[in-house]
């Protein structure tokens, strides 16, 4: 997204008292008709973009560490000095401008130029081929080209659509808020003006990593000197009697919320099965239109084994408030073209039904390539897999947490995009740990729920506020 043009604040152009700060802090105002924000790090002075590029939350309100600022939405984070995004989910640069101090007062001059790239090292592969075109494929592409990656840069995608924000499917764009230009990440010209070979539409049927080659089910094939595994995961899929039927749908890509869309303009009563985040994102949506919303779930409290009863119970009468009705320690045994049976023989009329009972990683490709897999594809601190070259990122990666020292794998959007990013760097030589601690976000109807960190379960709740006014630390 764009930065927000409408100014406020300081006329940096006019100059600011240096006594305006604190020992550290930042600054709201604008020069030359752009918002900018001017940030303190020890004696020194910097001014960026006011906007985060991502959703164009307000970086004034962010968090400053040393030389950078983190966003206070989605923990994006820009260099000070060079404006450069330099973890996801922002992708952009925000502009970076020349500060003058002069008798006492801070002026905002020019705009710097651009970054150049730095120069590539001589050991840097010569074709680089990233299998999977969800969040880390594209990140990593993008952040090749941004450390001055001359050579072939292929992604392989069995999407039928560019790289999309898929945290936004289940969210703005499910619920009609969102228009559908908010969601592709990229346009097809934007891989052109950067030589990005994207192919869509071309599954992959097998890597061969003593040939480095990626065979493709068209017969076709791929030379890489570097790869990166980046297939994601697939929904779990019921397996009782009825569920393929075409009302029966999942949530996983862009078609996939098309189809629940378009299906839900000629529903009155949508049933989602299970109770995950995806599944109650859903159904915070489709109560914005209109719909009768049902949830089934196993467990007596919803995402109880994530976030603990008190949050979880908080959720469900947050959701029920809204008008869903939950069908708690129960499952779906049947569906037909008008109902979901329950174990229990109760049924519920549905005209669309919405699966949200979890996803599993698509590791084939990697076993049978004899890649070393166990509950996702096993990498190394660099994202390395067990076959030298061959990278994997996102959700299918299990990694060496730093915290913990145990291997863990993570289904996260910002995670996935950073492991993007870092496997990017470390293809070509950087040897950059991937340490960074895990990060997602929630929002049903006016509720938002910021999760950093990661827990198989949940075992004990610390709170600090008030989950009714929205302003507690968990």
């Amino acid at each position: 997204m764009t930065e927000d043009k409408k100014v406020s604040g300081f006329d940096f152009a006019q100059g600011v008292s240096i006594t305006e700060f604190r020992a550290t802090g930042m600054l709201l105002g604008h020069a030359k008709g752009e918002p900018i924000v001017v940030a303190r790090y020890g004696d020194t002075f910097f001014a960026i973009g006011a906007s985060c590029t991502h959703y164009g939350a307000p970086l004034v309100e962010g968090l400053l560490v040393e030389d950078t600022v983190r966003c206070p939405w989605h923990h994006a984070c820009f260099s000070l000095r060079t404006g450069e995004a330099l973890r996801a989910p922002a992708l952009d640069a925000v502009s970076s401008w020349k500060v003058e101090n002069s008798g006492g007062k801070l002026f905002v001059r020019e705009k710097h130029p651009e970054n150049k790239a730095p120069a590539e090292s001589a050991r840097t592969p010569e074709n680089i081929v990233i299998v999977g075109g969800g969040a880390a494929g594209n990140a990593a592409a993008e952040m090749l080209r941004r450390e001055g990656f001359s050579g072939g840069v292929t992604i392989i995608s069995s999407d039928n659509a560019v790289p999309c924000d898929r945290p936004n499917l289940s969210k703005d764009f499910l619920a009609g808020t969102a228009t559908e230009e908010w969601i592709p990440l990229r346009s097809m010209d934007f891989y052109r003006e950067r030589e990005i070979e994207l192919l869509l539409n071309t599954p992959v049927a097998a890597i061969a990593p003593q040939q480095n080659t990626v065979l493709l089910a068209d017969g076709s094939a791929r030379k890489f000197d570097a790869l990166l595994l980046a297939t994601g995961a697939e929904p779990v899929r019921l397996k009782i009697p009825g569920a393929d039927l075409p009302h029966v749908c999942y949530l996983r890509s862009l078609s996939d919320c098309r189809a629940i869309i378009d299906k839900a303009a000629r529903a009155k009563r949508v049933v989602l099965v299970g109770a995950s985040f995806i599944a109650m994102e859903a159904a915070a949506s489709l109560i914005q239109r209109k719909l009768q919303v049902h949830v089934v779930a196993p467990e007596a409290v919803p995402m109880e084994k994530t976030l603990g009863p008190q949050v979880g119970e908080y959720l469900r009468v947050l959701h029920e408030r809204n008008g869903v009705v939950f069908h708690l320690q129960q499952s779906v045994a049947a569906i037909d073209e008008r109902r979901v049976t329950l174990k229990d023989s109760q049924s519920i009329e549905a005209d669309l039904i919405v699966v949200g009972i979890g996803v599993k990683p698509l590791t084939d490709l990697a076993e049978r390539a004899g890649i070393k897999t166990d509950n996702g594809v096993s990498v190394n601190e660099y994202l390395e897999t067990s076959v030298p070259q061959i990278f994997a990122a996102g959700d299918i990666a299990r990694w060496p947490d730093r915290l913990t020292r145990e291997n863990i794998r993570v289904e996260h959007w910002v995670v996935a995009e950073r492991q993007g990013q870092a496997a990017a760097s470390n293809m070509l030589g950087r040897r950059q740990r991937f340490d960074t601690v895990p990060f997602f976000w929630t929002s049903q109807y006016d509720f938002t729920l910021n999760y950093v960190g990661h827990a198989e379960k949940w075992d004990k709740l610390d709170m600090e506020g008030s989950l009714e006014e929205h302003n507690c630390w968990l």
